[in-house]
C-alpha cells in the first residue's frame, strides 16, 4: 500500500512522517528527490544550466540555488520553465523507488512526502492522500515563531499554497496536529490498525 502525504507549510508534516516511519513505513521524501535530480554532472542540472545560464552554477559545478531562486521568483515564465524541466524527473524517480519497494517490500507501507502534492496534481500517483492538519490561526502562528515572520510575511507564505481546509476536505486521511505529540501518536495509531499494517 501507499499513501502521498502533504500539509501546508507549518502543519507539522515531517512529525507525522517520523510518527509513521517508526511504525515500520518506509518513507520517500520529495524534497530529497528534489536536490538528487540536480547533483553536479547530472543531465536535468545540465539541461537547467543551458536554460538559466552558467550563473546558476557554484565553482564547484553544485547549483547555486539562492542565484536560481533570485530569477524564478522574479519572472513567472522563468518559473514555469524550471518546473518543467525537474518536475518530469522528480515524479519518475518518486514513482521508481515506490514501485520498486512495494514490489521488494509489498506488505510495508510506503509513504511519500510532497509538500506541494494538490498544488502539482499528483494525488492520482497514490491509493490515498494523507493531510497533515492544523487550523490556520495555528499554522500561522506557529509560520512566525519558527520562521521569525512577521504577520504579514506569515500571511503571504500561507496565501501562496493551496488553504489547509481544501486539503483537508481533498484528502482521504487527515491528522490533526494541532494538539500535543501524544495526540498526534495516537491518531497515527489509529490509522495504522485500521490499515490493517503491522
Amino acid at each position: 500500500m501507499n499513501i502521498g502525504l502533504t500539509g501546508g507549510i507549518a502543519t507539522g508534516k515531517s512529525t507525522v512522517t517520523a510518527l509513521l516511519a517508526e511504525r515500520g513505513a518506509f518513507v520517500i521524501d520529495a524534497d530529497v528527490i528534489a536536490r538528487e535530480v540536480v547533483l553536479p554532472g547530472s543531465p536535468v542540472l545540465e539541461k537547467v544550466a543551458e536554460r538559466f545560464g552558467p550563473g546558476i552554477l557554484q565553482p564547484d559545478g553544485s547549483l547555486h540555488r539562492k542565484k536560481l531562486g533570485e530569477i524564478i521568483f522574479a519572472d513567472s515564465q522563468a518559473r514555469k520553465d524550471l518546473d518543467g524541466l525537474l518536475h518530469p524527473p522528480i515524479r519518475a524517480l518518486m514513482r521508481s523507488r515506490m514501485e520498486e519497494r512495494e514490489r521488494t517490500h509489498p506488505e510495508q507501507l510506503v509513504v511519500v512526502d510532497v509538500p506541494l502534492l494538490y498544488e502539482s496534481g499528483l494525488q492520482g500517483m497514490f491509493e490515498e492522500v494523507l493531510v497533515v492538519y492544523v487550523p490556520r490561526h495555528i499554522q500561522k502562528d506557529r509560520l512566525m515563531k519558527r520562521d521569525k515572520l512577521s504577520s504579514e510575511q506569515a500571511e503571504n507564505r500561507l496565501n501562496s499554497q493551496m488553504d489547509i481546509e481544501e486539503k483537508r476536505l481533498k484528502a482521504d486521511i487527515w491528522i490533526d496536529n494541532s494538539g500535543n505529540l501524544e495526540q498526534t501518536a495516537e491518531q497515527v495509531s489509529r490509522f495504522w490498525s485500521e490499515k490493517g499494517l503491522v
